[in-house]
C-alpha cells in the first residue's frame, strides 16, 4: 500500500493512493498514519481489505497539499557515510561501524514544502536517502531476516545539511543537521511488502534541472538489516521512528571547487524508484 497524508501543516488526513493513481480518503477508517497504526496488523489489514473492495472515498486531489506520511515520528536515526561512493568523493575512509546521528522530528516536513537556508549558512547541502520506518518494537535484534520484519515500510527522504554547521563550527554534527525544514519525507509510505529487496533501489537527485546523485541502494556499506539490527544493540526502536540510511555520491560537499551549494531560489527534484517523488523550492530562513 502508499500511505499518505493530505492537508495543510498540522491537519492532514490520512489517505491511501490506490493502484490506479486515485487518491482515497482513509480518515473514516483510521485517524491518522502513524506508529500506532503501523503496529496494529488487524487495522492495516481492514486498510487493505477496504482499499481492494473499492470501499474508499475518492479525494479531489487538485490543489491538495501532501504532507509528511507519518505523523507523530518518535526519532529520526541518522546513518552517516554509508555509501561506497560517497564516502570515496568526500575522501573518507568506509566506517568499521555505522554512523549514527540524530535529526529532531519536528525537521520534517512534506515532500513538496518549502525549505529553508539557514540564517548565515554558505553551505547548505542535499542529500537524497531512503528512509526506513519501524512497524514493530525493536529492540537487541539478532539477525537480518528479523530485523526486516520490525519495518513497516520506506520512503523518500531528503537529509539537508549544512556542511560548515556541521563539521566547521565543532562539537557533533547536530547543528548541520537539526535546521528547520531539513528534512522533507515522503510523498508516501510504502509498505514494505511493495519493496521486497531495499538494496536494489535507484536513487536521483536534481538541482535546478541537473541530474547530481545518480545511485543505487545496493551501494550502501550497511545494508538496511544491517542497520535496523545494529541501531537496535544501542537504542529501542519504536513504531513510528525513522532511519535515515545515507546518501550516495553527488553531494554538493563532493564536487570541486567552487563547490555548487545550495541558495535562495534554487529548486531541488528527488526521487526513489517505486517510492515517489519530491521537490522543493529553497527561501531564505
Amino acid at each position: 500500500m502508499k500511505l499518505l497524508r493530505v492537508g495543510t501543516a498540522g491537519a492532514e488526513r490520512p489517505a491511501l493512493l490506490d493502484a490506479e493513481g486515485t487518491l482515497r480518503d482513509l480518515s473514516g477508517i483510521v485517524d491518522d498514519i502513524d506508529g500506532a497504526l503501523l503496529a496494529d496488523d488487524a487495522a492495516l489489514g481492514r486498510v487493505r481489505a477496504a482499499a481492494e473492495a473499492g470501499e474508499l472515498p475518492a479525494l479531489d486531489a487538485t490543489g491538495l497539499r501532501i504532507g509528511a506520511p507519518l505523523g507523530r515520528i518518535g526519532k529520526i536515526v541518522c546513518i552517516g557515510l554509508n555509501y561506497h561512493d560517497h564516502a570515496r568523493e568526500t575522501g573518507a575512509e568506509p566506517p568499521a561501524e555505522p554512523v549514527i546521528f540524530f535529526k529532531a522530528a519536528d525537521t520534517v516536513v512534506g515532500p513538496t514544502d518549502t525549505v529553508l537556508v539557514p540564517r548565515g549558512s554558505e553551505k547548505t547541502d542535499w542529500e537524497v536517502e531512503l528512509a526506513v520506518v519501524i512497524g514493530r518494537t525493536a529492540r537487541y535484534v539478532e539477525s537480518a531476516e528479523e530485523a526486516l520484519a520490525h519495518v513497516a515500510g520506506y520512503a523518500v527522504a531528503h537529509d539537508v545539511s549544512e556542511r560548515e554547521f556541521q563539521i566547521e563550527r565543532g562539537g557533533t554534527w547536530d547543528k548541520g543537521k537539526n535546521c528547520e525544514t531539513f528534512n522533507p519525507l515522503g510523498p508516501w509510505l510504502v509498505t514494505a511488502d511493495e519493496v521486497p529487496d531495499p538494496q536494489r533501489l535507484s536513487l536521483k537527485l536534481w538541482v535546478n534541472g541537473e541530474l547530481k546523485q545518480d545511485g543505487n541502494t545496493a551501494e550502501q556499506i550497511f545494508p538496511v538489516a544491517e542497520v535496523v539490527r545494529y541501531v537496535s544493540q544501542f537504542m529501542t526502536l519504536y513504531p513510528g521512528d525513522v532511519i535515515n540510511t545515507g546518501t550516495p555520491a553527488g553531494v554538493a560537499l563532493g564536487q570541486p571547487e567552487p563547490k555548487p551549494f545550495l541558495r535562495g531560489g534554487d529548486v531541488v527534484e528527488l526521487e526513489i524508484e517505486g517510492l515517489g517523488r519530491q521537490r522543493q523550492e529553497f527561501k531564505n530562513a
